[in-house]
């Protein structure tokens, strides 16, 4: 998670991002946000903790505050593709697949390897031809063709007719790895 030789403060780092992990995953996320701005007002750049920091927003239910602190991380680091990724689940979250889509298609380039992202790409791209299949089948109705395909995505994401729930929602990502060395911190 974090490269080796950073600092001498890296195990008070380290410490700092396991005690907010461990109040967000207690439920303790007023705590868990005290902490991390607490950390943020002597290291504001730090990306690791401000990707926290989003993950309480999104868990609170924070959404646009979520959605701002992503989308810095993603303009201040863009070699990091977890903040690419869970912007792409905000956007999914409502309904903006084609900007869910490109946030994927980032966190892909950042990282080819990253499977969590590619499998979310997946879902997006099954949502997006879920969608133009529905569209098609409206702007014609006697297309023997489109049915069987809109009835195989159906079945495919749970045989529900509700087109754009219908698809597995992204899957947001961990804590990011720290940028490489010579990166502002």
């Amino acid at each position: 998670m974090l490269l080796a030789g950073l600092s001498a403060s890296l195990p008070a780092r380290a410490d700092a991002y396991d005690d907010v992990g461990a109040l967000m995953r207690s439920g303790r996320t007023a705590e868990a946000m005290e902490q991390a701005d607490k950390y943020l007002a002597t290291r504001p750049q730090d990306p690791q903790m401000r990707f926290l920091k989003g993950m309480i927003q999104r868990d609170t239910g924070k959404f646009d505050d979520a959605m701002a602190t992503f989308t810095r991380l993603t303009q201040d680091y863009p070699e990091l593709p977890e903040p690419h990724n869970n912007l792409a689940v905000l956007f999914a979250s409502r309904n903006e697949i084609d900007k869910a889509r490109a946030s994927l298609e980032m966190a892909v380039r950042a990282n080819p390897e990253y499977a969590t992202a590619h499998e979310n790409l997946g879902d997006v791209y099954v949502r997006l031809a879920a969608n133009a299949f529905a569209r098609a089948q409206q702007l014609g109705a006697g297309s023997a063709t489109v049915a069987p395909k809109l009835n195989l995505i159906q079945q495919l994401v749970g045989g529900t007719k509700a087109v754009s729930p219908a698809v597995q929602p992204p899957s947001p990502a961990g804590l990011p790895a720290m940028p490489p060395k010579g990166n502002p911190p």
